[in-house]
């Protein structure tokens, strides 16, 4: 293994690309499988071929941490690990409300995943008053109206959308009124809010319209072949 060992993280003075944001946790996931296993040390090379990534850009998005190290030495898997969750800011727990405590609102605040990532839903609301008063996953649920005010009182500053399209800017309009600063949409519709709060929108119809678009050319394939064999 020829690359620097892990030993001190220095503060980034660049703004970071998103693929980047996007590829480290697949690092961290691997990481941690390692770790797991019993590894101490890893190199870029030893990722780019679990993942099937380059091993150039690995040591890229790596030096985007602010990681430092000495040459000829791989990564330990541990200090690599602690960086990543420092960069990510997932050494320290955010709380979150989520609005919307339907099917897909159910399963998130049932994602026991979120912990690693230093997420933590701590309580859920919805308009609907047959949902209100219940607990789900041990959170809370409910009604939206006590939204802005609790959001205030207990400083949450995260919020996530899981409503039907018709519903999401009244859900983010709430948030907003809170005092939100970040929110995670997964409305399949568009939301205004004020430039100073943070959006990323999880739609999954469009992911969906893309592997299933993929299938359909990738099935048309598979046929043409067959018909074109003697």
């Amino acid at each position: 293994m020829n690359e620097p060992e892990v030993h001190s993280v220095k503060e980034p003075a660049r703004s970071i690309p998103e693929p980047t944001l996007r590829r480290l946790p697949l690092y961290y996931r691997l990481l941690k499988q390692l770790r797991d296993g019993g590894r101490t040390g890893v190199s870029c090379t030893m990722i780019g071929t679990e993942l099937k990534l380059d091993p150039t850009q690995i040591r890229k998005d790596i030096e985007m941490t602010g990681t430092v190290g000495r040459p000829k030495i791989g990564y330990d898997v541990h200090d690599l690990i602690c960086a990543i969750e420092r960069f990510l800011g997932w050494d320290n727990t955010i709380e979150a409300f989520l609005v919307g405590a339907g099917s897909l609102g159910e399963a998130l605040m049932g994602y026991a995943g979120f912990a690693e990532c230093g997420l933590q839903i701590v309580a859920a609301f919805d308009v609907d008053p047959n949902k209100c008063h219940r607990v789900i996953h041990d959170k809370h649920v409910r009604h939206v109206s006590k939204l802005p005010n609790l959001m205030r009182r207990m400083k949450v500053r995260f919020g996530i959308i899981t409503v039907p399209a018709s519903e999401a800017q009244q859900a983010a309009n709430l948030l907003v009124e809170g005092g939100v600063l970040a929110i995670w949409n997964f409305a399949p519709a568009k939301i205004e809010v004020p430039e100073r709060v943070l959006v990323t929108n999880e739609d999954l119809y469009c992911s969906l319209a893309v592997l299933s678009q993929k299938m359909t050319r990738k099935l048309a394939q598979s046929r043409a072949k067959g018909v074109s064999k003697p």
